[in-house]
């Protein structure tokens, strides 16, 4: 039609290339995009597709674990880059690895992804949405790892393993002790001076969760956990099966340098650092045992005073 030649912003040309105000567009396009991701993070990929029908079956599965009981603790999520990183450097034993679609690479999230592709840990890719879902709306940055249930033992477990290896059973039994960094650090204690093995309640206590697992330096992995319904009655079955119950207490009756019973079948039994043995717990003990603090300190915590006993344990059993 006439005149349409003189229309405004009318393109006259066919020649290809940047336009004014394209932005250097085609500039950007031409810079390097860092390393190929894995095939799971790619968009369109068919083992992206794969994961993410992955990502979705083993959210159902952790979901119905979380209100399991039994044997087994539920399924639990480490959210965040950092605590992610730290994770895999600890070694903890994991099932798969949740990355956001589309998020924005650093050295975190680089390296979270090359030690679980090195471990062979599966990569899921989630949308955020999933992934807010999935850690109940936590910070997760991107990022979150699954970490399979714990697989607790029977606290009669433990002084079969003791039989087994022809030694006396050497056994500490927390009471009320939620922090799982002091569990963790009492499996260390243990397998560094010769026990057989943890037993925790099953309420209100602490679990062998991340936390614990990282606390304890891979050590986990060696140390059996027990979990007992009643740790009261844990406790009376091992009286029966000729063990001695120890409890630690500031007021207790018995300097640990006294204690005699170290070198035989024994169940050291560690309070709360803020109240100590619970009633029945304690009434349960066969000797309450204090450690000498000449330091003036009131207390210690559960990890630190587990620690003192059982190498007093392992140097009086030395000298048999």
């Amino acid at each position: 039609m006439a005149g349409n030649s003189q229309r405004r912003n009318r393109r006259t040309t066919s020649k290809k290339g940047a336009q004014v105000g394209s932005g250097g567009q085609r500039r950007r396009a031409l810079e390097g995009k860092g390393p190929t991701p894995p095939a799971e993070m790619r968009k369109g990929h068919p083992k992206q597709r794969v994961a993410q029908a992955k990502a979705k079956r083993a959210a159902s599965a952790q979901r119905r674990a979380a209100g399991g009981r039994g044997g087994k603790s539920a399924s639990e999520l480490v959210a965040g880059r950092n605590p992610v990183v730290e994770a895999l450097r600890a070694e903890i034993p994991v099932t798969a690895l949740y990355v956001q679609q589309y998020i924005d690479n650093d050295d975190r999230v680089r390296e979270a992804v090359k030690l679980a592709t090195e471990r062979g840990v599966p990569l899921m890719e989630a949308p955020r949405v999933e992934l807010d879902r999935m850690t109940g709306g936590l910070n997760h940055q991107g990022l979150a790892l699954q970490i399979p249930p714990y697989d607790y033992a029977h606290p009669d477990e433990l002084t079969e393993a003791a039989a087994e290896q022809a030694d006396a059973p050497l056994i500490v039994a927390l009471d009320g002790v939620t922090d799982p960094r002091n569990l963790g650090a009492v499996v260390r204690s243990v397998a560094a001076f010769g026990g057989h093995g943890v037993v925790i309640p099953e309420r209100r206590a602490a679990g062998m969760t991340a936390g614990a697992w990282k606390t304890s330096a891979g050590t986990a992995a060696q140390v059996p956990v027990a979990r007992a319904t009643n740790l009261t009655r844990a406790l009376e079955a091992y009286q029966k099966a000729g063990l001695t119950v120890v409890g630690l207490a500031a007021d207790g009756e018995v300097d640990l340098t006294d204690l005699e019973v170290l070198d035989g079948p024994v169940v050291v039994v560690v309070g709360s650092e803020g109240k100590g043995l619970s009633r029945l717990v304690g009434e349960t003990c066969d000797l309450r045992v204090r450690i000498p603090m000449p330091g003036g300190a009131e207390s210690l915590n559960a990890g630190v005073a587990a620690g003192v006993v059982l190498y007093e344990a392992a140097r009086r059993r030395a000298r048999r």
